[in-house]
Formats: C-alpha cells, sequence, structure tokens
C-alpha cells in the first residue's frame, strides 16, 4: 500500500510540474508545430541542386559529393549522367529522411518512397524532396567497384531555424 502510495505521489508531482510549465509558458509545448503545421512546403520554391553522376572523361565520383540541406525546405536535386555507362544515386537512409515529392525523368513522374535512382548514360531526373530528419548520411553509386573507385558522398540533413 506504501509503494502504491509513493508511484501515486510521483506521477502527480510530475503532472502538477507539467501543467506548471503550460500554464507559465503556454507556447512551449504547441508553437513550433502550429506554426509547421500552417507551411505548405510544395507551394515553396523548390532549391535547384546540380549533381552529376560521372562526367565525360567517365569519372567514378559525385560533382559535387557533400551536399548540405535545410530540413523543410524544398529542394529539387538535378541529376544528370554524361558518362558512357549507368550510374546508381544510392542512399537509403538519406531517402528515409526525406519527404519525396516526385522524380520526373522524361515524360514520367515517380510519386512515394524512392531509394535511390538509376542513371543511364546520357539521361537526367528530377529528384524533389523536402527533408524532414537530421543527419549526416552516406552517398555511393550500387554499381559493383563504383564505391570503391571514390563514386560516394556525404548529405547532411539541418535542423530548420524556427523564428
Amino acid at each position: 500500500m506504501r509503494r502504491t502510495f509513493k508511484i501515486f505521489r510521483q506521477v502527480l508531482s510530475i503532472w502538477i510540474f507539467a501543467i506548471c510549465i503550460l500554464v507559465i509558458c503556454p507556447n512551449l509545448a504547441i508553437a513550433a508545430p502550429d506554426k509547421l503545421a500552417a507551411v505548405d512546403f510544395t507551394k515553396q520554391t523548390a532549391i535547384e541542386v546540380k549533381v552529376s553522376l560521372s562526367n565525360n572523361a567517365n569519372e567514378l565520383k559525385f560533382f559535387p559529393d557533400r551536399f548540405t540541406f535545410e530540413s523543410g525546405k524544398r529542394y529539387k536535386l538535378l541529376l544528370s549522367n554524361t558518362s558512357g555507362m549507368k550510374h546508381y544515386f544510392t542512399s537509403k537512409d538519406f531517402a528515409d529522411a526525406i519527404w519525396t515529392q516526385n522524380v520526373v525523368a522524361g515524360n514520367v513522374e515517380v510519386k512515394g518512397n524512392i531509394r535511390e535512382l538509376e542513371l543511364r548514360p546520357n539521361t537526367t531526373a528530377a529528384w524533389t524532396f523536402i527533408p524532414i530528419k537530421s543527419g549526416t548520411y552516406e552517398l555511393h553509386c550500387a554499381i559493383a567497384g563504383h564505391t570503391e573507385a571514390g563514386m560516394r558522398g556525404l548529405i547532411t540533413i539541418q535542423p530548420s531555424v524556427v523564428d
């Protein structure tokens, strides 16, 4: 019985503390979600970032190979492969940390979860997305030997700055 009373007293103390905090600072718990809920991120102008998967000399590199995005902003990766071989833009953890609006390649628009893109020789694709989870993610080409030859990079998502 004493133990039950002790647990009840601790739970009651936590509730009283939480209520006091909300009375003193009512915007503390709800300000950011209300502001974010009012924003239609798909109406933002997409920040375009050009990415080349290799080059005319068939170098096994991404150009650039480092990217920094801010969560809550809309981006469009303009991917191109000017080399004579296919390449992949693969970053599963990055793909899990973003909301993909779409990928446009030729006359096709793909929506939903995208884990990697394969670009055949002399092709382009545009990947529009909004980062939602901060972190640093590895990028690589999934074709055997390409990562080891240098076709890798890093993608960083920084937290958004909420006013």
